[in-house]
């Protein structure tokens, strides 16, 4: 299933590869694409990958999870 995640605190390239490379890290997601200007993160996750997983990694990567859709 797909998800678009709403995240804050991107500022640049690094940021991006950043978070892409985080949410690749998760068992369970694919095909990340992540944009700067809109400040989102398109990701194709199994249903057994819960949004307080994908929350936690993305705020341990240091970066705030607004929502998920």
């Amino acid at each position: 299933m797909k998800k678009t995640l709403s995240i804050e605190g991107m500022s640049c390239g690094h940021c991006v590869q950043h978070v892409k490379t985080t949410l690749e890290g998760i068992d369970g997601i694919s095909q990340v694409t992540v944009d700067l200007d809109s400040k989102s993160a398109e990701i194709e996750v199994s249903e057994d990958v819960s949004d307080a997983v994908i929350e936690a990694a993305i705020s341990e990567a240091g970066y705030t999870l607004v929502s998920i859709g």
